[in-house]
């Protein structure tokens, strides 16, 4: 008899304690019935399901990208003669803003202000070009011109993004794409053009100004090397060359792409969450909670390539106006994205106006600045303005004189309708409870932190 009692006893002690496992486990019961192996790994903190992710493999640069290189830390190509591609783009900062600013001075005596916020540079080397909608069928040589994919696109109507259907938004009629937060480029040549010769950064002049720069460089015979002496005598291929090396570079170097994150390592079974992480993992994809991974796709695709955290898409978020940008001193300015200022060909199409495009969240724990008007300085800051914008808009947009709440305050009443208020959580009404709780959202945080490059495991 005490034997049968003994055994009942730990028999119910053992289902104590796995109760208590369960429940101390942001995984559903019903998860642990269905799957319990998978459900017991992922408890602990493991990735149930490893996949060998395919990593760029390490080359020797190649002549033009070392070329590049020397280009991307020159400072003399700049009018200051203090400011390089590296000045902006640190690499100690995993190529984004070194500082919290909300954006960058650049100019002869770096006293004038840019408008944006500095992109990192990094998983660039696989930006898709700047579309509307899904790849277009026909002829690959003759493109269906922008404006008319717009004007089908103003006719279909838009899918809600979540995490659990991002398949389905995929298909969506939207602008994807492209560089710079408007996309209006799409090489990182010419991307690297915009910074060399915009007067509120390096402000290198005209192309013969960079060209007599160029040629005095310490690097210069490079350049006879790889295109012969003739090249200093041509200004706009000598120029157009040297910034075709600053993207060689971009792209050979794994520097830019390394994919070492903890995240990474976690998706192949290396590493493991702390409970602070995988809950964090578990509200990013909840569709009823951050559903962040609608927009930041956080899963290997079909041949096991990491994820990149962005759909490439472009979003109006309806983010604060920044009083600190000297263009906002303007009542009547508004940077509308796609639709201008700086990107024209599509300025009529104001379906557009407001969008932005999705970055990547790769390395996001190391930025001070975030948004396209760097009006956010810290993680919580962002994960505030997606969880109150909605539902207590006082926390998060001034008040106008007559004490109403000036909400969607960076963007013309007449666009703001291109505002997403229906992909979760920005669905909410307002006065509704927020989708996430103070610690929810540090929980997120802590897995945010897991995607930043250069992850080493305790003890290695």
């Amino acid at each position: 008899m005490r034997i049968l009692t003994g055994l009942a006893l730990t028999l119910a002690l053992g289902v104590c304690a796995a109760t208590a496992a369960i429940s101390s486990t942001p995984l559903p019961v019903a998860a642990w019935f269905s799957n319990p192996v998978a459900s017991f790994k992922l408890a602990r903190g493991e990735n149930p399901n490893p996949v060998q992710l395919v990593r760029p493999q390490a080359q020797p640069l190649s002549a033009m990208a070392l070329l590049g290189e020397q280009i991307f830390f020159d400072k003399s190509l700049s009018s200051s003669g203090k400011l390089a591609c590296a000045s902006c783009h640190d690499p100690q900062k995993a190529y984004g803003p070194p500082t919290d600013l909300a954006a960058v001075y650049g100019g002869p005596g770096l006293t004038r202000q840019g408008a944006r916020a500095v992109p990192s540079l990094m998983y660039l080397a696989t930006q898709p070009n700047f579309s509307i909608g899904p790849d277009p069928a026909g002829d690959a040589d003759n493109p269906t011109p922008l404006p008319q994919l717009a004007a089908v696109a103003s006719a279909k109507t838009r899918a809600t993004k979540t995490a659990q259907s991002t398949a389905q938004s995929a298909a969506n009629i939207v602008p994807a794409g492209g560089l710079f937060w408007d996309g209006r480029v799409n090489t990182l040549q010419t991307q690297a053009m915009g910074p060399l010769f915009s007067q509120f950064e390096m402000d290198g002049g005209d192309v013969n100004t960079v060209t007599a720069k160029l040629k005095a460089a310490p690097y210069a015979s490079q350049f006879t090397t790889l295109f012969g002496a003739m090249v200093f005598q041509q200004p706009q291929l000598l120029v157009a060359e040297a910034m075709f090396a600053v993207a060689r570079y971009q792209i050979e170097n794994q520097d830019f792409h390394p994919y070492t994150s903890k995240y990474d390592y976690w998706l192949e079974g290396k590493a493991r969450f702390t409970r602070a992480e995988l809950r964090g993992y578990m509200l990013f994809n909840d569709v009823n909670k951050g559903d962040c991974a609608a927009c930041h796709l956080d899963q290997p695709d079909a041949q096991h390539n990491p994820p990149l955290f962005t759909d490439h898409q472009y979003e109006a978020l309806g983010v604060p106006r920044n009083p600190d940008l000297a263009d906002n001193k303007d009542p009547s300015y508004y940077d509308m994205g796609i639709c201008g200022p700086y990107r024209t060909d599509l300025a009529g199409q104001t379906q557009y106006c407001g969008m932005f495009l999705t970055p990547t969240l790769r390395n996001a724990a190391t930025r001070q600045v975030f948004f396209h008007n760097g009006e956010y300085h810290t993680l919580k800051q962002v994960l505030d303005f997606y969880n109150l914008r909605d539902v207590r808009p006082d926390k998060i947009y001034p008040s106008g004189p007559d004490g109403a709440v000036r909400k969607f305050n960076d963007l013309p009443a007449k666009y703001q309708a291109n505002i997403d208020n229906t992909d979760p959580p920005l669905n909410r009404m307002l006065g509704q409870q927020p989708a996430l709780s103070e610690g929810e959202e540090q929980d997120i945080i802590a897995y945010l932190k897991t995607l930043t490059d250069g992850y080493r495991q305790p003890g290695a």
